[in-house]
């Protein structure tokens, strides 16, 4: 091989990776969508889509006080209030007050949360226990390591706390 096709065909390789990384995040976004549609249509969630997404970071950041909200989302205290104060009127949220600085108040999700809205992890267990069937458990472990790169090297601009299973 010549200097230029080793060039080409790693384009070709990170161009390929791009498109199935794409699908394969497209596709546990659109299976959340579509179980969230599910709730949706049987009026079990009176959430927004806004609200949704605010009741998924307030989980994601693992109890995060208001302010702590609003600089992850870049907007506002007086903005990530009024957001948080509909979702603890609606019953997905609470305020629950430190016991280290009893000044602070940090978000917690609630039950109903966990009762209509962690779908997105039920699915990654799905896919997980499918990979198990599919892969050798030394492919298994290579997969684990590379996406574990990928998260905590590759995608630094997402900070959150890790995500426990």
């Amino acid at each position: 091989m010549f200097p230029g096709e080793i060039n080409f065909k790693k384009e070709q390789v990170l161009k390929m990776l791009e498109q199935t990384l794409s699908e394969v995040y497209t596709k546990f976004k659109i299976h959340f969508y579509q179980e969230m549609f599910k709730k949706l249509n049987s009026r079990e969630t009176s959430l927004t889509t806004v609200e949704l997404f605010c009741v998924e970071i307030i989980h994601a950041l693992k109890n995060p006080t208001v302010a702590e909200f609003a600089n992850f989302i870049n907007v506002s205290s007086p903005n990530a209030a009024y957001k948080v104060n509909s979702l603890i009127q609606k019953g997905y949220i609470e305020k629950v007050q430190s016991e280290t600085d009893r000044r602070e108040y940090h978000l917690h999700v609630t039950d109903k949360y966990y009762n209509y809205f962690n779908l997105s992890q039920k699915y990654v267990s799905t896919v997980v226990e499918r990979a198990k069937k599919h892969f050798s458990p030394e492919q298994v472990e290579i997969l684990d390591g590379i996406l574990n790169d990928m998260s905590h090297e590759l995608m630094k601009e997402v900070i959150i706390p890790p995500v426990e299973v």
